[in-house]
């Protein structure tokens, strides 16, 4: 079964330390929640193997950059795109 990525990890920091920014800056907020729902989709779409992989493939990418963002965002350095 398709299990959620952990941002958290993957961020390299405590869930309460994104949680914290995050209740401080509003592009943050918008950016961890476009993350969560992408990230949403990619599972259920693996769960009910009703994309194509390419199609699956294009939704992990976006993933991917809206992690990028949130990565940028972080660092203060918001990225621009898609």
């Amino acid at each position: 079964m398709p299990v959620s990525h952990d941002l958290y990890q993957d961020l390299g920091c405590k869930k309460e330390e994104i949680e914290q920014k995050r209740s401080e800056d509003p592009k943050l907020d918008s950016l961890l929640n476009k993350y969560f729902t992408v990230d949403q989709e990619v599972v259920d779409a693996e769960d009910a193997k009703s994309l194509s992989d390419d199609d699956l493939k294009k939704l992990k990418e976006k993933r991917l950059f809206a992690k990028e963002q949130i990565v940028a965002q972080l660092n203060g350095q918001p990225l621009t795109g898609q």
